[in-house]
């Protein structure tokens, strides 16, 4: 809070995302008047008062003399109708108040929201179009209930980084497959840029928060059969269980064993019970207890809060310094559940299992191979279907390891695992499989193991939610596919001014691209090409290199060999580095990060056309040398590397290609550098499979 009037009328002035909650903390916490601050901020008084009348009911019920038990029903009415949700309520009155009261006392009074249809035609005529909402600033519903025993789909919500069109997907797979089986559905969604909130998609388009309160709200109001709550990705998760304990009828998985998979300490018990495979791990009860683990498991370790989206706040700490700060951000960002300090395993894959299953067994599942080692967040990796490096035997463990998952959670519907492949301590010995994460819902890949497969997952996943017209079981990865499908991430760094373009635990990408190959080295190169701002560098330009000390040097001695090999000059940034790949000519070109306008003028100079930067370690600040080369190259629109496997796979794929097939040289091949493999469609790729 500003310690002074003078710091919050510096805040107020300035226009920032921040300045609304200044607002309200000056009306509230420091009774400025709507004239005062009209006069900081220039804002029209309209907007000020209509600010006021909310922050009124703020003040009022956060009185120390206002109980629930004295709330009257005009107060109630007047909170509810200025925007204050159940929980806000109980929060200001204190008291020992909690949701579930406010709810009790509000069904007493008889206030409930409306149902109001989104006008579309501005008011000129009637518009029985498919868009609800609900509101207490009204006094009658533009729809009749008539308790169709319709199935609610909860979808994801806002788009943002982890949550985007593969759960809308998902969603609208669900609704048509409800509808398939004659059942009656009911969207609840906000976001109008999907298609679930199509208003032709389902019966009824609630365009609504997916908080508890309106959930039940709705519910209660169609008289629905159920709600699912496994295609939406993490924000229906987090309230399935208290719509279960309040009574509402949760299809699919029980919330009971959803909640268990996500308390890392019951998930943990439930996979030793069932003898899984797991990492080393602990729940945090203070910051020494952590470094204290972290010691005798030994560096690095991952750090994770519980029932969060697209690992936020899950950072890896290679030391004490690195730890106490972690874990400082995950409590942050998860307050209400535990840490958990898990060992992290270098050299390692990771394989994804997108899998559905009915009463606990299973019916079907797909596992994708990541490219980079593990430790680079599922939704940032580059997958591979079907797996094109698994040791002999991997694919069948994998299936019992789904199986005992399976029938342990009771799982009826959609999941998803990821499992740490380790290799043998031993030379010829069996590789290790951890189970590193389970999550009872549809994850970002079903959409992408559909299409490969031609097998629709969310379709056999909501009938096994259902109970009606289940599959029978299929084990597709005992297939031989005649050809490979591989899924590379999107990201916007352009859009981010100053972010790293870091691949870590936590997702950071904003979109993806799969194709299709006959061989994964094509199906790798074909995804690269077709994200936006990659490209092949033009022949007899300069690739600019960058490791750090966790960096495989055998890795980057091959991509400089190539480069070089390829007729591209080989540049570095430091003595360090020029001394791991000497053998292919390389030079130190130190570049000036701080002098935009030298910087330019270097990289033109010295004509650096692809930066291949392949450090490990994430940079404490923005002086740090491999942050400052991977943000150049995004600034400069020059292609990025940012992964060493990655760059051992494009290398593969280069190295792959014919020769004599275009009209552009890559180094002294003849070849299209813009599409430099044949383009076929998905019906092509699939028509391969039914030939024998």
């Amino acid at each position: 809070a500003p310690s002074s009037d003078a710091e919050l009328d510096a805040l107020l002035r300035a226009p920032t995302d921040r300045r609304l909650f200044h607002l309200a903390y000056a009306m509230i916490e420091r009774a400025y008047s709507v004239d005062r601050l009209h006069e900081i901020t220039a804002i029209d008084r309209w907007f000020l008062y209509k600010l006021e009348n909310i922050c009124a009911v703020h003040r009022a019920l956060r009185d120390p003399h206002q109980t629930l038990q004295r709330l009257t029903r005009a107060q109630l009415e007047t909170a509810k109708r200025a925007g204050f949700s159940d929980a806000h309520i109980a929060s200001l009155l204190g008291s020992g108040a909690d949701e579930s009261g406010v709810r009790a006392a509000r069904s007493a009074f008889g206030l409930r929201p409306f149902v109001k249809r989104i006008d579309t035609l501005a008011g000129e005529f009637p518009a029985p179009t498919n868009y609800l909402y609900t509101t207490y600033n009204a006094a009658t519903d533009d729809v009749q209930f008539g308790g169709d025993d319709a199935v609610m789909v909860l979808g994801s919500g806002v788009y943002r980084i982890g949550s985007s069109v593969e759960f809308d997907w998902c969603g609208v797979s669900a609704i048509r497959a409800l509808r398939a089986l004659g059942r009656k559905t009911v969207m609840v969604n906000y976001n109008p840029e999907t298609v679930s909130t199509d208003f032709d998609e389902c019966d009824r388009l609630y365009f609504d928060e997916l908080s508890q309160e309106r959930v039940r709200d709705i519910y209660e109001l169609e008289q629905a059969a159920g709600v699912v709550v496994s295609v939406g990705g993490q924000l229906p998760q987090n309230i399935a269980l208290a719509l279960h304990r309040a009574g509402v009828r949760v299809f699919g998985t029980s919330p009971e064993m959803i909640d268990a998979a996500e308390d890392r300490h019951r998930f943990s018990q439930i996979l030793d019970r069932i003898g899984v495979d797991q990492p080393a791990w602990k729940e945090l009860v203070s910051v020494a207890d952590a470094e204290a683990f972290a010691a005798s498991v030994g560096y690095p370790v991952l750090v994770r809060p519980s029932y969060v989206l697209s690992g936020a706040a899950m950072n890896v700490a290679h030391d004490s310094h690195m730890l106490r700060e972690h874990l400082g951000l995950a409590a942050a960002v998860s307050p209400e559940h535990p840490v958990v300090v898990t060992k992290f395993i270098r050299g390692a894959r990771e394989l994804d299992i997108d899998a559905v299953a009915h009463n606990g067994a299973l019916i079907v599942h797909a596992v994708c191979e990541h490219v980079e080692d593990a430790g680079v967040h599922s939704g940032d990796a580059s997958l591979i279907l079907p797996p094109a490096s698994l040791p002999p035997g991997v694919m069948d463990r994998v299936r019992e390891i789904g199986a005992k998952v399976a029938r342990a959670f009771e799982i009826s519907g959609p999941f998803n695992m990821q499992i740490i492949m380790q290799p043998a301590a031993d030379a010829g010995g069996e590789v290790l499989l951890k189970v590193i994460e389970c999550n009872l819902r549809a994850s970002r890949s079903f959409p992408f193991v559909s299409k490969v497969t031609d097998t629709d997952f969310v379709d056999a996943a909501t009938r096994a939610i259902l109970g009606e017209g289940v599959p029978a079981p299929v084990d597709l990865m005992s297939r031989k596919w005649p050809y490979t499908a591989i899924k590379v991430p999107q990201f916007s760094w352009t859009r981010l001014a100053g972010a790293d373009p870091f691949l870590g635990v936590e997702m950071a990408s904003t979109g993806e691209v799969a194709c299709f190959g006959a061989t994964p080295a094509e199906a790798y190169l074909v995804a690269l090409l077709s994200t936006n701002g990659f490209r092949l560098p033009a022949p007899g330009k300069a690739i600019y290199i960058g490791v750090d000390d966790l960096t495989d040097p055998r890795i980057a001695q091959r991509i400089a060999r190539h480069f070089a090999g390829a007729g591209y000059t080989i540049l570095t940034d430091c003595e360090s580095t020029r001394s791991i790949i000497a053998d292919a000519g390389a030079r130190v070109v130190e570049l000036d990060y701080v002098d935009r306008h030298k910087l330019r003028d270097a990289v033109f100079d010295n004509e650096i056309d692809m930066v291949v930067n392949l450090a490990k370690r994430r940079p404490d600040g923005k002086l740090d040398a491999n942050y400052c080369m991977r943000r150049m190259a995004v600034d400069f629109a020059i292609p990025l590397v940012n992964d060493q496997r990655c760059a051992e796979m494009l290398v593969d794929a280069l190295e792959a290609l014919p020769k004599g097939t275009a009209t552009a040289l890559y180094g002294d091949q003849p070849l299209n550098i813009e599409t430099p493999v044949a383009v076929k469609t998905w019906r092509e790729y699939l028509e391969m499979k039914n030939v024998d």
